[in-house]
């Protein structure tokens, strides 16, 4: 019992004495932290960063200015927006126009002295500059049955324009205009470059009221074909090759520029799908499908297609009982172009095909349709170049060599 008290005073002690030595110990660390953070701060000052920061509070500033205090620092930030986006607009958006389509009045209008009246509004795209004139490419639809037609540049200057060529099958015109007022000319990219994702961005004048109006989106497909009506009577006549995007094209946008994240133009704008079910399906012509064509127009007012010489019908449109007992098809036979006109000292004439001919191959490629028939033609084949063509005539298959014209389809 008696080295259990010993013991127990002994530790007594040595805990007095430790307490007194973490204590000093102690103290001895906080004055060595504070001379630290003392030398440290003018330090960090110097690098402008501080453990940690106050912003600026409004209110304590004008509660101090009222009371006469008015030194607590402030600080005006400005955010840089320039983007990607930004500068392909800054580099092509002056290269797009508004295009005013004016038409003949009609009695009233004239009575009261005007020449005409706006028939509708698009937009087009400044792509060369030359000496005294500047090009323009819009849509066909945008000048047809124009009399007179208006350009309205990005800084509202108004200028006459006159109409170089139209192709109602490409949906292209090329516009011509005094290059006095022109700044900005469009580049053009390379639409077969692009990719299923990329970003782009459409400007035109949508509604013909919102001049350089721009909407953003991405390439949603390439090589679409979409069918068109080209005579208006309820069959298609044509198949048009377009990209896909969901960037916005609303009426007035046709003609505008589809360009790429570095102000390339790689589309021209056409048309949308304009349903109650569908959103977001907007359609360009590509660039590279445009530019042949563009040059054909600015050369020679018009695209310079091979021409044969005749009138046609698909044979999927013909009642099976005429494709037996008119035209002496085999049986097995289900596709290809009936003839059903030969125009005198035509391409088709000079090579003798006639009327009730029924084409089913050109140069080795089988001929389903008129669509797949114009295809080959337009896309293949040049003014001059010879075509194989196979037909059944009478039930037998024959051939024949056409050379091809240029005249007008």
């Amino acid at each position: 019992m008696g080295y259990y008290d010993q013991d127990y005073q002994n530790r007594s002690n040595k805990q007095k004495g430790n307490k007194g030595g973490y204590f000093l110990a102690s103290l001895v660390g906080v004055i060595l932290g504070a001379i630290l953070v003392i030398i440290a701060i003018p330090k960090l000052a110097d690098y402008n960063v501080l453990p940690y920061s106050i912003e600026p509070d409004n209110q304590l500033q004008e509660e101090a200015a009222s009371n006469g205090n008015a030194n607590i620092p402030t600080q005006n930030v400005s955010l840089n927006v320039v983007t990607d986006v930004t500068k392909a607009v800054d580099k092509a958006g002056d290269a797009v126009v508004s295009i005013t389509n004016i038409q003949a009045a009609g009695f009233w209008s004239k009575e009261a002295g005007e020449d005409g009246v706006p028939a509708g509004t698009g937009s087009g795209v400044i792509y060369k500059k030359q000496g005294k004139n500047a090009f323009i490419v819009t849509n066909h639809h945008v000048v047809e049955g124009a009399q007179q037609l208006e350009v309205s540049l990005a800084d509202g200057t108004k200028i006459p324009a006159k109409l170089v060529g139209s192709d109602i099958w490409t949906d292209l015109a090329v516009l011509q205009v005094d290059s006095k007022d022109i700044q900005t000319v469009a580049e053009f990219g390379d639409s077969s470059a692009l990719k299923t994702g990329e970003p782009v961005i459409a400007i035109g004048n949508p509604l013909g009221t919102f001049e350089g109006s721009v909407t953003q989106g991405i390439v949603s497909g390439l090589e679409r074909t979409v069918p068109v009506d080209i005579d208006q009577n309820g069959t298609a006549d044509w198949q048009a090759e377009v990209l896909q995007t969901d960037a916005a094209i609303n009426p007035g946008n046709s003609g505008g520029a589809l360009i790429n994240i570095s102000g390339q133009v790689i589309g021209i704008n056409s048309m949308k799908i304009a349903e109650s079910a569908v959103e977001g399906i907007g359609l360009a012509i590509p660039i590279n499908y445009a530019r042949p064509i563009i040059e054909d127009l600015e050369k020679f007012g018009e695209v310079r297609r091979p021409y044969m010489g005749i009138q046609l019908a698909s044979v999927s449109e013909i009642p099976g009982y005429y494709q037996q007992e008119a035209l002496k098809l085999p049986a097995d036979v289900k596709a290809g172009v009936a003839i059903t006109s030969v125009e005198p000292n035509s391409p088709a004439a000079q090579a003798g095909l006639k009327e009730m001919d029924v084409i089913v191959e050109m140069d080795g490629e089988a001929i389903a349709d008129v669509i797949q028939l114009r295809k080959h033609l337009y896309n293949q084949k040049k003014v001059g170049d010879q075509m194989k063509v196979k037909f059944y005539r009478a039930g037998k298959l024959q051939e024949a060599t056409i050379k091809l014209s240029g005249e007008t389809f």
